[in-house]
């Protein structure tokens, strides 16, 4: 099995009871085809540096799981479908960083 890294973005403009159900299916998607789920991180909405597809921000999603590479051609093949999503992207990886969150959201003080 090896590493993977996967980060979705999904348009600005679905709810958040889309953007759960985008996160259920995709993760559904690696545990049924024996992908191992070690991590979901939701970095939220981000602004792009230039407009993707007529958006100019998108709420990102990053998965961390175990799998092969069967898995990551399924995985790919619906998301070029899904029209909620503008871009994704699958990395190999050697070991997960599972101590750092780069985009954690920070709560306000007053």
């Amino acid at each position: 099995m090896n590493c993977y890294e996967h980060t979705l973005i999904i348009r600005q403009d679905t709810s958040d009871k889309q953007q759960k159900e985008v996160i259920s299916k995709y993760e559904d998607i690696i545990n049924k085809n024996s992908g191992k789920l070690i991590k979901t991180e939701k970095w939220g909405p981000l602004n792009f540096s230039t407009p993707i597809k007529k958006n100019k921000k998108g709420f990102y999603i990053h998965f961390k799981f175990e799998s092969d590479g069967q898995t990551i051609k399924k995985l790919e093949d619906l998301e070029r479908i899904d029209n909620l999503l503008i871009k994704f992207l699958t990395v190999k990886v050697k070991k997960f960083d599972l101590e750092k969150n780069y985009f954690e959201q920070k709560s306000k003080q007053n």
